[in-house]
């Protein structure tokens, strides 16, 4: 079962230490490169989560794996999940860290919906746009969907700017339907 709280604590420890030990890029790299891996490779999820297989052959295949690859805060770190049976939550772990990082050094996550691939112009100006209006740096995850037919919609955290032709057109059908308008005759 997945707990966020149980999570975020893990997460928020990992930071606060690798942060006092003056590694919090090496360990926010490391954290990137094991959630890659991790959530490419399937098979390893489904090793590391299992509660048959024993906490010897889980640390011997986070070694065999990751020891050269990684730091020994985040090798270490690895370790107690495995030692305290978190395994489970790993995948949060690493989502929560991640945030926290985003979080200490003023970084945003915009979501960007097209219904076709922004040129690099205009990806570029919404970015100069944003970081100018919120003195925030700003990762930009873009996506196409040919659905709003045009416009943009852009999502950052529970702030939604949408402009999309597709919204538009929900709003006028929804207005047609409420006839506001009676006859007099």
């Amino acid at each position: 079962m997945k707990n966020p709280k149980l999570a975020n604590r893990y997460a928020q420890a990992l930071f606060d230490f690798s942060n006092e030990s003056g590694k919090v890029e090496d360990v926010y790299q490391d954290i990137c490169y094991l959630q890659k891996v991790y959530l490419e490779n399937y098979e390893l999820k489904i090793v590391i989560e299992s509660p048959v297989i024993s906490q010897d052959k889980k640390n011997n295949t986070f070694r065999e794996l990751f020891e050269n690859r990684i730091s020994e805060i985040t090798f270490g770190f690895l370790r107690l999940i495995i030692l305290k049976r978190r395994e489970p939550q790993l995948q949060l772990i690493f989502h929560q860290f991640i945030q926290i990082y985003y979080r200490f050094n003023n970084i945003k996550e915009a979501f960007i919906t097209s219904a076709t691939k922004l040129s690099e112009h205009t990806f570029c100006d919404i970015k100069d746009f944003l970081e100018s209006q919120s003195r925030a740096t700003f990762i930009i995850h873009q996506k196409v969907d040919p659905q709003i037919i045009g416009g943009i919609i852009i999502k950052i955290d529970d702030f939604i700017f949408d402009t999309s032709i597709l919204t538009k057109i929900n709003k006028l059908k929804f207005e047609f339907s409420q006839n506001t308008y009676k006859t007099a005759f």
